[in-house]
């Protein structure tokens, strides 16, 4: 796990530009943060919901292909139930289904306080290749 935890954590730049990171990974879970910054919020002042979203996927990649097989997200959607505005937000994703091709699995979204700021469903292909993670 610690090989995929660093070799997930460097080679997604989007997630790495974003300042989302990779907390823990575990078979089928994983939890990630991300401190808000002044580039995260829309014109409202609230976190943006596609950095909401960037932390959630994230998280659901993580926990998707910690069985090390290549999982590709095929479908996603999130629900956005309460406003972010300071502090950090966690991406906590948990496996709901594995299958030998597909996958489904939650991420909760909170705060803080712990409050639930969104809830994402995903599901994956799990392809035949498994990671090639290097050293």
């Amino acid at each position: 796990m610690k090989n995929f935890k660093k070799f997930l954590s460097k080679n997604d730049h989007f997630a790495r530009h974003s300042g989302i990171e990779l907390d823990e990974v575990t078979p089928g879970r994983a939890h990630a943060s991300m401190k808000i910054e002044p580039f995260h919020r829309n014109a409202a002042g609230t976190v943006h919901g596609g950095a909401i979203f960037t932390l959630a996927d994230f998280a659901f990649a993580a926990a998707s292909n910690s069985h090390g097989t290549l999982a590709m997200g095929i479908n996603t959607s999130v629900s956005f139930v309460k406003a972010a505005i300071a502090g950090s937000l966690y991406a906590e994703a948990s496996e709901q289904v594995l299958g030998p091709k597909l996958a489904s699995y939650q991420v909760m979204i909170t705060d803080d306080d712990n409050a639930v700021i969104a809830i994402f469903q995903g599901m994956v292909y799990r392809k035949k290749e498994t990671l090639q993670l290097g050293s």
